[in-house]
């Protein structure tokens, strides 16, 4: 039973990416935004899409820039690749849970305010492979 596990695990591990990524959970911001900005970069070179983001003025920006960092060092001390090689592959933005609260309205009524969270993926690759 055990090794049949093991196995298992053996197998996950040789299919993984092994691509550098960096991921942020539960940032506050919704999806829906952080989608416009992702798109911006995606294909680009990091050190033009973090030119990109230093120069956007969206609020997606500043926590995209901070991640497409996090994943370029990753990319450098985990894997010995050169910043000035590396690509933005993917990029994704998932639903996080969603914060319901509640607004009070005339006449004793209650209006429901959605504060959507996201969980934001950035995976490189370098630009030679």
């Amino acid at each position: 039973m055990a090794t049949r596990s093991k196995q298992k695990a053996l197998d996950r591990q040789a299919k993984a990416d092994n691509r550098p990524r960096a991921t942020a959970k539960f940032v506050r911001i919704s999806p829906f935004k952080v989608r416009i900005v992702l798109d911006i970069i995606k294909g680009k070179p990091v050190v033009e899409a973090l030119a990109i983001l230093e120069n956007t003025p969206k609020a997606a920006s500043e926590i995209l820039y901070k991640l497409v960092n996090s994943a370029a060092a990753n990319a450098e001390n985990n894997q010995n690749l050169s910043r000035n090689d590396l690509v933005v592959a993917e990029c994704y933005a998932n639903d996080g849970p969603t914060l319901k609260r509640i607004m009070p309205r005339a006449q004793g009524r209650a209006f429901r305010i959605n504060k959507r969270t996201s969980h934001i993926t950035v995976i490189l690759d370098s630009a030679n492979a």
